[in-house]
């Protein structure tokens, strides 16, 4: 297969592991007129509409499954739709308790984890990055962000924490970067995920730095994309700030999650690596070419039951919905969960909040008409984000929901899922209004 095949809008490394704007999806969740749950259990027929979209997509086969959550307030369990198996043509069925691959929604996980640290003061959220990692002092920027590498200028200010947190250091991408800095970073091995075993066409052979401290420090030497505070571009920003925990924290970044976020909220199925007593678990992620989906990691030789080399701070984490949900109910819980604390309550309010400089110029991204937290975006009372392969999650204070989507398939805007997603539910809605009405 020829590489211009895969360098499309269908399946690029750029549009692989880019996140696709989900985040207006929950705002139409504000609706859900979820009773407490004592349990989960399917609301398929209170959701019809969205019920509908799930049994469609999996029918079709366009996608092998999707599974929805939607929990209220504090309540324990979420409700759920669940269609499809973890892997298509094969038996079982997902539920709450199916591996996924969440890519960048690690990024919230991540905020969350060195809002911990800023709360406990040893961080500040205009702390200058190069007091915990020297190598980040006297940043060269280039003055073009697709011109030669030698063509640099000073930066102006230095790279803060709540910089790494919302987009605005300066920092590349790999999956956005273009020209020389993109051969940098892969030269260096600065990459910003995996997606498979198999070698992919319109991939390049890259060897990842080894580790997390090597990624930081390789990073350190390539040029800013911008002035830090100048502009909003998705980065590598919450990679390095793995790597700033661990650093702060005395202890390896996964360490810290399972320490600080993970024990406390029972999340047992959250991983960097899935063990092999857990693979089973585990859905198969597909490349969605020219409308046909088509195995990209293999349940069963998933890359992710590896040892990844860099545990990514932006993209790195497996999880279930069951898992994700509680971390979600502690968010809109404000830090409480199950009557107790496992974040400080002002630590998770800074956190969802906008926290993107006053300088930054947004127009053209994807914050251009939001806010971005704590490594989620910020849409009036809600924050959330969503990943590579078709995943979703956020809360909406507004409403005390916590909701999310999975599926897996890649790119996530190969399909209109979101924007059908929004259909569904409002069509559902409207249907309910209605009902009342009469």
């Amino acid at each position: 297969m020829a590489f211009r095949d895969f360098d499309s809008p269908d399946l690029s490394r750029r549009s692989l592991l880019r996140l696709g704007g989900y985040g207006a999806a929950a705002a139409a969740l504000s609706g859900l007129p979820l009773g407490r749950a004592l349990m989960a259990h399917d609301v398929s027929e209170s959701w019809p509409n969205v019920a509908a979209l799930a049994e469609r997509y999996v029918s079709q086969g366009k996608v092998a499954n999707m599974m929805l959550t939607f929990g209220r307030g504090s309540d324990p369990h979420a409700h759920t739709i669940a269609r499809g198996a973890p892997t298509a043509g094969a038996g079982g069925a997902v539920d709450e308790n199916s591996l996924y691959r969440i890519y960048s929604m690690t990024k919230p996980i991540t905020g969350m984890a060195a809002m911990i640290l800023v709360d406990e003061g040893k961080i500040g959220l205009d702390q200058p990055l190069h007091d915990i990692l020297p190598a980040f002092r006297d940043m060269q920027v280039l003055l073009d962000p697709e011109g030669p590498l030698d063509e640099v200028e000073p930066a102006t200010r230095p790279i803060t924490i709540r910089q790494l947190m919302t987009h605005t250091s300066g920092l590349g991408y790999d999956i956005v970067a273009k020209g020389p800095l993109q051969k940098a970073y892969q030269e260096a091995g600065v990459v910003g995920g995996q997606v498979s075993k198999m070698p992919i066409p319109g991939f390049p052979d890259v060897t990842p730095a080894p580790g997390l401290e090597d990624f930081a420090d390789r990073l350190a030497e390539i040029p800013l994309m911008h002035q830090p505070a100048t502009k909003w571009s998705y980065s590598f920003g919450l990679d390095v700030l793995g790597r700033v925990i661990e650093v702060v924290a005395g202890q390896d970044f996964d360490a810290f999650l399972k320490e600080r976020i993970f024990d406390p909220l029972g999340m047992t199925s959250t991983f960097f690596r899935v063990p092999e007593s857990e693979v089973s678990r585990l859905t198969t992620n597909y490349g969605i070419l020219n409308g046909t989906p088509l195995p990209l990691d293999l349940a069963g030789n998933s890359i992710f039951a590896e040892e990844p080399p860099i545990l990514w701070g932006g993209s790195g984490l497996v999880s279930s919905p069951r898992d994700y949900d509680r971390f979600l109910n502690m968010v809109l819980g404000y830090g409480m969960f199950e009557g107790r604390r496992v974040m400080g309550e002002l630590a998770v309010r800074v956190g969802t909040s906008d926290l993107i400089p006053a300088t930054v110029d947004k127009t053209g991204s994807w914050s251009e008409n939001e806010g971005h937290g704590a490594g989620g975006r910020v849409q009036g009372r809600t924050f959330g984000w969503g990943g590579a392969a078709g995943t979703i999650a956020a809360v909406d204070y507004g409403m005390s929901l916590r909701t999310a989507l999975f599926t897996q398939y890649m790119p996530s805007e190969a399909y209109p899922v979101r924007e059908e997603f929004l259909a569904a539910l409002e069509a559902d809605l409207s249907g309910k209004r209605m009902e009342k009405a009469a």
